[in-house]
């Protein structure tokens, strides 16, 4: 038991010294630090309205908690000075006919009172402006109009962020390997990618990057160097049908960067194949973005995925997600340099070539046989 224990974690370790740096994670965040950034952090105030929803959500509830209480509380304030100038608190032992700016404010917590029925619009009537004074009454309408922006401003950030279309795309969901095996005659890589929801996405387009260190011919060495991959599946790769789970394939050719790759170096490799799929949800016509990616060991070479639609007796069409990301072994040339010599070569067997050094003698026979 202790022996097994202690390979289990060796190979534990083992693993996550080998583990890959990513620059996207499987569910879509970007694995990015910025350092010595030169604008101060006032440049996130002017665009408050983006901070406010990148937040998360305990922050974001605790300024919207801390806006209502501090404007409430910094009211209540002004509520108190306004009544103690006034001399209408009880310490000041007003006169029966002296009217005060605010009746029944006692203290500073009845002005408290006040500022928050005052900004919530309750309205008990216990407490009220009177005519007396003009600065109560433009401390009223001055805290019903910030109250107004207050609750607008907070409201609406709430509002915004779960509606997000970010919260849309985590229901569609990608594969955990990609795959490479042949396809219509010719090597790809497949990715399988599914929409949970039956709502559509409308305009979908997928594509993806690959991430690798390039060094140019002039010796500067790119770190991550972006090269288009393009995906596609039967019906092209724009206005997708999206309402089963598709297979989408990069055909391996001579264009393409893993035409060089074969099944026993891709480990060996170093990159990083980051997709994207992009589209507007049906609901609420706002644009989202999915995205995931793949490093070389999650590439799996001659392997094919597992059919998960199938057709019931009822006639409806069912998704069975248990095999979404199952892959069955299939036979698969170890490069693509490799498949495309074979076609060549079969090519050349159906075709005969003449040889211009060949030249046809004609030989006379003579009889050398004497009676």
């Amino acid at each position: 038991m202790f022996d097994y224990l202690r390979k289990r974690l060796t190979s534990h370790i083992r693993e996550r010294s080998r583990r890959r740096a990513r620059l996207v994670s499987k569910d879509g965040r970007c694995n990015i630090e910025f350092g010595n950034v030169e604008q101060s952090r006032f440049v996130f105030l002017i665009d408050i309205w983006t901070t406010i929803l990148d937040l998360r959500w305990r922050y974001k509830m605790t300024i919207f908690i801390s806006a209502f209480l501090g404007s409430w509380f910094l009211f209540g304030l002004l509520w108190y000075v306004v009544a103690y100038i006034h001399k209408d608190l009880p310490e000041f032992n007003p006169s029966i006919n002296h009217t005060p700016c605010v009746e029944n404010i006692n203290g500073l917590t009845s002005a408290f009172l006040f500022s928050l029925e005052t900004q919530v619009t309750i309205g008990y009537g216990f407490r009220c402006v009177t005519e007396q004074c003009a600065t109560a009454i433009f401390l009223l309408i001055f805290q019903s109009i910030l109250g107004v922006i207050i609750n607008s401003f907070m409201c609406g950030a709430i509002l915004a962020k779960i509606s997000r279309s970010k919260n849309r795309a985590k229901t569609i969901t990608f594969s955990k390997n990609a795959v490479i095996s042949k396809r219509g005659g010719k090597l790809c890589l497949l990715i399988r990618v599914a929409n949970l929801r039956k709502s559509l996405l409308i305009g979908s387009h997928i594509y993806g990057k690959l991430l690798k260190t390039t060094i140019t011919p002039e010796g500067e060495t790119i770190i991550l160097d972006q090269v288009n991959i393009e995906f596609v599946v039967d019906a092209g790769n724009e206005n997708l049908f999206f309402i089963s789970p598709l297979t989408i394939y990069h055909i391996i050719d001579k264009n393409s960067p893993f035409f060089h790759m074969a099944a026993e170096t891709i480990l060996q490799q170093d990159f990083e194949l980051v997709v994207f799929l992009d589209g507007t949800v049906e609901a609420t016509s706002a644009t989202c973005q999915v995205r995931t990616s793949y490093i070389p060991e999650e590439v799996l070479w001659g392997y094919r995925f597992a059919p998960i639609v199938s057709k019931t007796k009822e006639g409806k069409y069912r998704v069975d997600f248990q095999n979404f990301s199952k892959t069955v072994a299939v036979e698969t040339p170890h490069c693509a340099f490799c498949l495309y010599n074979e076609k060549e070569a079969k090519a050349k067997e159906k075709k005969g070539y003449d040889n211009p050094g060949f030249v046809l003698s004609e030989v006379t026979e003579t009889s050398d046989t004497k009676m």
